[in-house]
């Protein structure tokens, strides 16, 4: 884009209301955060002072132990995000493959890994970033890019109170960039005119922010220069400042006349496309809405390299602040400065008094020192084996030191436990508990002292929501063709799993299309998988030993920390699919057949029994009832005509039992006896073509090795040899 004054120095000067209204406060602290982690606790004036007095200036850094221990229990624990349907337009199988294609932008961005980083940003300097957009580097048709973000490079509304980036009115991101990374991201247009843009060197460019800004060399202040003239298209010496702002703006919008729901008509949408999609769809109708869109403008100087409508819903910054109060934030290292600093200060001043004990000085008589002048005295005075010279012993005088302070080395001790107080990390989370304390009651404290990091672990997934909520609109915006989606959902096995997602059938209908429908994001939080592994073996092995549960031998291996773990369990298992393993498969599914048969018809023989049972105390219930009732005149004539007509009764249902049994027996039985008989058909068949393959190969092979002269023609006279 051309040179723009005008829009230029409104970026600018933006940027340095921003700036100067609380970003320059913040980058003081965030960078006195990074020095204490790092170990450089003493300003250079206190150690230059010092070191002219002789006296010592200790470094004993705990916060690097502190913040590792916090560090630790971030790692060990990893959210997993899924997604699931929201309104009746999302299905539960769109959403499994929105969850994979979230696993897969999560692999290729190596997102476990961005996402600590973003963490230590915010327990150090109180503030961390992510960048979320799409990347056109190894994908013509774009792929969702997750990166890190300098926290002192990100400019926030000044005016903003609230912890989502929806809520602020705009955010710059500033960065130093090359000449050739502005031809290889923009265009050789700019390029050209940054490189013969004088402004560079103008206030445009040049603020206290650049003088410390982080890299791997030294300050910009302290430079020589830019390097040689053939390092000027590679140095990072210009500044380029990209400001995302909501501006207001009258948008088409799709209006569903049934439910009320609005959707923004995409930009590159043509009018012959929004009149087919309103033909398909009846009961959607446009209409014009004015709302906040973001708009996007980057400069270089006077250079304005891109300026247009913001292709995202959301601003591409996803913040993450450990403690968060109404626009001010907090990490976990700017309140043990004070802490950390009495610490070194009492330990150092404890060192120097015992080097002052050796070394209190002497008192000696002008001119009595024959053999050293007091300077080499004031030196040497307190090495061993020390020998004075004197014209009288008494001429000098070893002084008496002061006696230590008594508390003096409390102060050091009160200094670590307020470190340890501050920053909720006990003895039991670093793992130095007292040797007196029950196993269990250290796993109690250390699991109570987790609590007290809960807010900071709380308020990084809810950064990991936000992130999916912006991943999951890029998604549904942009992923709209056909894409083979490949994760690996087996680490232990490297198990691939495969989605086609946004495929055409034949019909017409898009299968797994990923445009359609509302999703809620759902993270939560689990283990690292060796944490996870090591825990769940370990309750195997207890409930195996000790419950006598009877966990399979392939569970514990696939929980265990062996190397090859997936090859012992492949060689237990075997090859699956031969004709070894089918068949004992079949021969074992068969014995589990025969095995419920058996079963059941142990069951059928009890119900037998038992309703035979029940049928003779039935009889002679009613027998009884016929003698109280019958006359003597009858002599039980009617009695026994009964007993006969139950017997028989009794007997044929006897006879049906025993019948519906043998015909289920014989059933089951000319089941297993045809399965089998199908089973061994297919085995033989298989048999009866690896052989043919073999003396197909045999055949073939002998052939090609029999020598050519073995085949003349009958009659053929074999050529005469020379004697």
């Amino acid at each position: 884009m051309p040179v723009d004054q005008k829009k230029a120095h409104e970026v600018w000067v933006r940027y340095q209301f921003l700036r100067d209204n609380g970003h320059l406060n913040y980058i003081t602290k965030a960078n006195q955060c990074e020095d204490f982690f790092l170990g450089m606790q003493w300003s250079q004036s206190d150690k230059a002072l010092l070191k002219a007095q002789r006296r010592p200036a200790l470094t004993i850094n705990k916060i690097l132990a502190t913040m590792s221990n916090v560090l630790g229990e971030q790692i060990f624990n990893r959210t997993d995000t899924a997604f699931k349907p929201r309104n009746e337009d999302a299905t539960v199988d769109v959403a499994s493959a929105l969850t994979k294609v979230f696993m897969q932008i999560s692999d290729n961005n190596q997102l476990p890994w961005v996402r600590s980083d973003v963490f230590f940003d915010g327990i150090v300097t109180g503030r961390g970033f992510f960048d979320v957009r799409l990347d056109f580097t190894d994908s013509l048709v774009g792929e969702v890019r997750v990166e890190q973000l300098n926290p002192k490079n990100v400019l926030i509304d000044a005016d903003a109170d609230a912890y989502d980036p929806d809520t602020w009115s705009d955010v710059i991101i500033t960065k130093w960039l090359s000449p050739d990374q502005i031809e290889l991201v923009y265009s050789k247009k700019d390029a050209d005119l940054v490189r013969g843009d004088n402004s560079q060197f103008s206030p445009y460019t040049y603020d206290a922010i650049d003088r410390n800004r982080d890299r791997f060399g030294t300050p910009r202040a302290v430079m020589p220069g830019l390097g040689p003239s053939t390092d000027l298209t590679t140095a990072r010496n210009v500044r380029v400042i990209e400001r995302q702002y909501k501006k207001l703006d009258k948008v088409l919008h799709f209006v569903d006349v049934m439910t009320g729901d609005t959707r923004q008509v995409p930009d590159a949408w043509t009018e012959e496309q929004i009149a087919d999609y309103l033909a398909k769809n009846p009961e959607i109708t446009t209409t014009k809405k004015l709302i906040q869109r973001i708009r996007w403008t980057v400069i270089a100087g006077s250079v304005v390299l891109h300026d247009d409508w913001s292709p995202y819903k959301h601003f591409t910054v996803v913040p993450y602040f450990p403690h968060f109060v109404r626009g001010r934030t907090s990490g976990l290292v700017e309140n043990l400065i004070d802490s950390q600093e009495l610490l070194n200060k009492s330990s150092s001043q404890e060192l120097h008094i015992v080097n002052t004990t050796a070394n209190s000085g002497w008192k000696i008589k002008r001119n009595s020192l024959s053999n050293m002048t007091a300077g080499e005295l004031e030196n040497r005075g307190a090495t061993t084996g020390l020998v004075l010279e004197l014209e009288d012993v008494k001429d000098a005088e070893k002084i008496v030191p002061n006696a230590v302070p008594s508390g003096l080395d409390r102060i050091s001790y009160k200094a670590e436990e307020h470190i340890k107080t501050i920053s909720a990390i006990s003895d039991y989370q670093t793992g130095n508990p007292r040797e007196d304390v029950s196993a269990k009651a250290v796993q109690t404290n250390r699991q109570s002292g987790q609590s007290n990091l809960a807010k900071v672990m709380d308020n990084l997934n809810r950064t990991d929501h936000l992130m999916a909520r912006n991943i999951l609109d890029i998604v549904q915006e942009y992923y709209t063709e056909e894409r083979l989606i490949r994760i690996t959902t087996d680490k232990l096995t490297n198990k691939l799993d495969e989605i086609t997602v946004n495929q055409v059938t034949p019909e017409g209908v898009i299968v797994n299309d990923l445009t359609l429908g509302e999703y809620a994001v759902v993270i939560t939080t689990q283990p690292e998988r060796d944490t996870f592994e090591e825990t769940q073996f370990d309750q195997a092995i207890r409930l195996r030993t000790e419950g006598g549960v009877a966990i399979p031998d392939t569970y514990i291996i696939a929980a265990s920390r062996l190397r090859d773990k997936a090859k012992i369990i492949e060689a237990m298992e075997g090859d699956k699919n031969s004709p070894e393993a089918q068949a004992e498969a079949a021969r074992q599914q068969r014995a589990k057949e025969a095995e419920v048969a058996t079963m059941e018809a142990e069951a059928l023989s009890k119900k037998a029994d038992a309703d035979l049972k029940a049928a003779k105390a039935k009889k002679e219930a009613v027998l009884a009832e016929k003698e109280a009732n019958t006359p003597p005149e009858d002599n039980g004539a009617e009695a026994k005509l009964a007993e006969v007509q139950f017997d028989h009764q009794v007997a044929l249902q006897k006879l049906e039992a025993e019948y519906a049994f043998k015909r289920e027996e014989m059933e089951r039985k000319f089941a297993l006896e045809e399965e089998l008989a199908r089973k061994e058909a297919a085995v033989d068949n298989m048999v009866k073509v690896e052989d043919a393959k073999t003396n197909r190969i045999a055949a073939i092979t002998a052939a090609k090795n029999q020598p050519a002269q073995s085949a003349q023609p009958a009659g053929a006279k074999k050529p005469a040899t020379k004697k």
